[in-house]
């Protein structure tokens, strides 16, 4: 072998053990290629799987405040919703799709599940409301055990054994540890599946008159039940103010169904009837409740052009003061 190539080899030969003698390393492929690896292998979890690893994740959102406490092994529309909000805040792309990198930010920011999380074995937590405890808070447990027909009856804000019993029979049924005491568990739970109650449902007032429909229990609403031809202006499910009323002709009935006031006009006056309209309160198009002389002097031989005619002045003035705009109208038949 010529002598320079041999020099050559053994100069290659040197550097080589020199630099391993050092500790340099060749790289062997791309920076990152294991992460890409690793997501390659990361299986992704989408809408409609199920399996244990959804309850892992399901755990793990709420731990976030993303999920509720209870898992289901169905990656379900409250899972899927949780992710978009974890991805939302991470400023990433909200898929409601969990790929790895989602998934290691999440296990980053959450700790192991433990196995109770994992199979809904939950421990009572301090009782924020007992037995012998009495006042706005126990009514309201009350009035919305009633809406879940745990509860009959007058709702008394004293917790008895009766109230004991109700709180009972809905811990059983959500697989809340059954104490019959109200914990932070039970409340929020509860508080997830009823509305906020009425003062009518607080304090057991009845409604006058025929039934109201359910729309006008909550809120601010004038109830127009035209079986009854009553107007009834409802506070939070209690009557205020009831008032007679008269609708459009079969030619130009008066809507029905839910609407809001959008509207107000103290001196109104009709620009396609040239008639008066005084108190309007405009709720669908052209169709108002509003105060009508012809009403008051003729009853309910004539009818309106659509709008809800009140007869009584005083009480439609003292109305269109109360009323709001985007305040609801219902009209229906009881």
């Amino acid at each position: 072998m010529p002598l320079a190539r041999s020099a050559r080899l053994v100069l290659v030969l040197v550097l080589t053990l020199g630099l391993a003698g050092l500790g340099a390393t060749v790289p062997l492929a791309p920076a990152g290629a294991d992460d890409t690896a690793s997501a390659r292998a990361f299986a992704p979890l989408r809408f409609g799987d199920t399996g244990w690893r959804v309850r892992e994740l399901q755990s793990r959102l709420h731990q976030l405040d993303l999920h509720s406490e209870v898992v289901t092994s169905r990656f379900d529309a409250q899972t899927r919703a949780g992710v978009r909000t974890f991805q939302a805040r991470r400023k990433r792309e909200t898929t409601g799709r969990v790929d790895a990198r989602t998934w290691h930010r999440l296990v980053s920011v959450t700790t192991e599940p433990t196995r109770e999380a994992l199979h809904n074995v939950y421990t009572p937590g301090p009782a924020i409301l007992a037995t012998g405890d009495r006042g706005l808070a126990v009514r309201r447990v009350q009035a919305r055990l009633a809406q879940l027909q745990w509860w009959s009856g007058d709702v008394t804000g004293i917790y008895d054994a009766r109230t004991t019993e109700a709180v009972r029979g809905f811990q059983a049924k959500r697989r809340i540890p059954v104490t019959g005491e109200v914990d932070r568990r039970t409340l929020d739970r509860l508080a997830a599946m009823t509305r906020q109650p009425t003062k009518a449902e607080l304090f057991n007032i009845e409604p006058q008159g025929p039934a109201l429909d359910p729309r006008c229990m909550t809120g601010r609403a004038m109830c127009v039940d035209k079986t009854s031809r009553s107007l009834r202006w409802v506070v939070d499910g209690v009557v205020r103010t009831r008032v007679d009323v008269r609708f459009g002709s079969d030619e130009l009935p008066t809507r029905e169904g839910a609407f809001t006031v959008f509207r107000k006009s103290r001196d109104h006056v009709s620009s396609l009837y040239d008639t008066p309209m005084p108190f309007a309160m405009f709720f669908s198009g052209g169709q108002a409740v509003h105060y009508s002389p012809d009403f008051a002097a003729t009853g309910y031989d004539g009818a309106s052009h659509g709008c809800v005619n009140v007869r009584d002045y005083d009480a439609v003035r003292r109305l269109f003061d109360q009323v709001h705009l985007g305040d609801k109208v219902i009209v229906y038949r009881s």
